[in-house]
C-alpha cells in the first residue's frame, strides 16, 4: 500500500543530516525539515510507525498550508488521535478537525483521491454527533465521495474497503433503525452482504493482506453469509495479523472473540 493508502509503508529518509534541523519534542525526535516533500515523507514514515503523535505534532506546523497533501494527512492524523482519545471532548474536538482539514483538503484539490477518501470518512465521524438524520442523510454523500476516490486511483485498496464496511453497515442495519430510515428518507441508503463482500474480496485482490480489518470484514461478512469455513479462515488471518496499532489490537481482539463462537 502507498503512504496515501494507509499504514502499509517502508520508506526510507532521502535527506541528508545538513539539510535537517533536529529537535526534541514529547520525548522524541520530530524533524523540522526544508521541502514539502521531505516533510510528507518524514509524515508517511511515522505513519507507517504507527507514531501518531509524533506525526500530529510534525503536520501541526503546516496547519495553514494550502497544499492537499498536508491537509488529507493532518485530517487523517487528527482522527487517529480521535480514536486513541478516551476523553470525550478532546474526542469530539479532533473529530470536527479532522473533518475541516478534510474539507480543506478536497477544496484545494478535487482531483486528489486521498482528499475525497478522508472526507468521507471524516464525513462519517461528524454524523455521530449530528443525530440520525444527518448521519443518514450524509451516507449517500459518503458514498459518492468514496466512488470518486476508487474512481481516480482503483489501486487504493482502503477506499474499496471504506466502501464495503459503508455496504456492510447498511445491510447490517437493526430493523428499527431501517424502519427510522424509511420515515425520514423515501429512499434511505441500502445494500446487501453480497455487495459489501464484494468490495472486501476486491480490496483484497488489488493488495493483499494490507488491512486488519478487511480481513475482520471479510471473517464476519461470511459469518453473516453462514459460510462459517471462510470466516474462520479469514477471522485467523485477522487474529493472528501483526499489530502495529490500537486498531489492530481491536481487529485481533474482535477475531479471537468471533472464533470461540465458531467453535460454540
Amino acid at each position: 500500500m502507498s503512504a496515501s493508502q494507509g499504514r502499509s509503508v517502508s520508506l526510507l529518509l532521502g535527506v541528508t543530516p545538513v539539510s535537517l534541523l533536529v529537535y526534541q519534542r514529547f520525548s522524541g525526535l520530530v524533524l523540522a525539515l526544508d521541502s514539502t516533500a521531505e516533510v510528507l515523507e518524514q509524515a508517511d514514515y511515522l505513519y507507517s510507525c504507527g507514531e501518531t503523535r509524533k506525526l500530529h505534532t510534525l503536520l501541526l506546523q503546516n496547519a495553514h498550508s494550502e497544499d492537499a497533501e498536508f491537509l488529507w494527512r493532518l485530517a487523517r492524523s487528527s482522527r487517529d488521535l480521535a480514536l486513541q482519545s478516551s476523553n470525550a471532548e478532546e474526542k469530539k474536538r479532533l473529530t470536527y478537525e479532522a473533518y475541516d482539514y478534510a474539507t480543506r483538503a478536497l477544496q484545494k484539490n478535487q482531483g486528489s483521491f486521498a482528499a475525497h477518501k478522508w472526507f468521507a470518512v471524516c464525513l462519517s465521524d461528524v454524523g455521530d454527533y449530528e443525530g440520525v438524520k444527518v448521519k443518514i442523510g450524509n451516507s449517500f454523500i459518503i458514498r459518492e465521495h468514496l466512488e470518486r476516490a476508487i474512481e481516480l486511483n482503483p489501486g487504493d485498496a482502503t477506499s474499496i474497503h471504506i466502501l464495503g464496511y459503508w455496504c456492510f453497515a447498511f445491510a447490517d442495519l437493526p430493523w428499527y433503525q431501517r424502519k427510522v430510515a424509511g420515515v425520514i428518507f423515501a429512499s434511505p441508503p441500502t445494500s446487501t452482504y453480497e455487495e459489501a463482500l464484494a468490495f472486501f474480496l476486491r480490496a483484497e485482490d488489488v493488495e493483499p493482506n494490507f488491512y486488519s480489518m478487511n480481513l475482520l470484514m471479510l471473517g464476519k461478512t461470511f459469518m453473516r453469509l453462514q459460510d462459517m469455513e471462510k470466516a474462520k479462515m479469514w477471522l485467523i488471518r485477522a487474529r493472528d495479523y501483526p499489530a502495529v496499532n490500537e486498531e489492530d489490537k481491536q481487529a485481533q481482539r474482535e477475531a479471537v472473540e468471533l472464533l470461540k463462537k465458531l467453535k460454540a
